[in-house]
């Protein structure tokens, strides 16, 4: 786990989530809505995708999940409830109140919850979501490919979404609106699909498929 204390990762990150302006535009559902670097440089956030219903790369995605499936980060839960309206069993876990109050909102069924803290059937899901860039969840890759290993069950997978360029970042980003307001710093990661398809490896997943669809890239990955 590359000396990382999964224990820390699940209280470090969280509180980021919880300030706003993140929270008032799951509210509302509309940006704009940046992850900014110390040094200035933006990350749009699709919050209007995001609270949208499922895209044609989402129905995509949901196609190839097999159940019960585990969306990690679930945002404000467009998936979950996709899932669960074609008959599919998903929990969605995100430490935002906001996330888990639309998510429930929309149909889906959500625990306010870290991925590091305990949660129900570990061992035992057949698919997990990392997608719309959690894969950043914790800052730290490695350990967050280890934690679901302990999720997922033998001969299940993980559908993971990958930057769109060849990147293999860790940062300090905070979230923050159009007018300059934001939330408290926090690590986050940024992996394209060779670096993402490097690390699962390192962690003992196998890579699998690997697709674009509108601009979005997406590796499969079996334990």
């Amino acid at each position: 786990m590359s000396g990382t204390d999964l224990t820390a990762l699940a209280d470090e990150p969280a509180a980021a989530w919880i300030d706003d302006p993140y929270q008032q535009a799951l509210r509302t559902g509309h940006g704009p809505l940046f992850l900014r670097r110390s040094d200035g440089w933006l990350l749009p956030l699709e919050v209007e995708r995001w609270c949208a219903e499922p895209d044609a790369a989402d129905v995509e995605l949901l196609r190839r999940c097999r159940g019960p499936v585990l969306d990690i980060g679930c945002g404000p839960g467009r998936l979950v409830a996709a899932l669960a309206a074609h008959g599919l069993t998903a929990l969605g876990v995100d430490v935002s109140p906001a996330a888990v109050a639309r998510t429930r909102g929309a149909g889906g069924s959500v625990l306010r919850r870290s991925v590091f803290d305990r949660l129900p059937a570990e061992g035992r899901w057949g698919t997990a979501l990392l997608v719309d860039g959690n894969i950043g969840i914790g800052g730290d890759p490695h350990a967050l490919f280890t934690r679901v290993r302990e999720l997922v069950a033998p001969g299940g997978r993980v559908l993971a979404e990958a930057a769109p360029h060849d990147v293999d970042e860790r940062l300090t980003v905070r979230v923050q609106d159009a007018h300059g307001r934001h939330g408290r710093d926090f690590p986050w990661a940024r992996l394209g699909p060779a670096a993402l398809q490097r690390t699962a490896t390192l962690t003992g997943w196998t890579p699998g498929v690997r697709w674009t669809a509108d601009g979005r890239t997406f590796v499969e990955l079996w334990g």
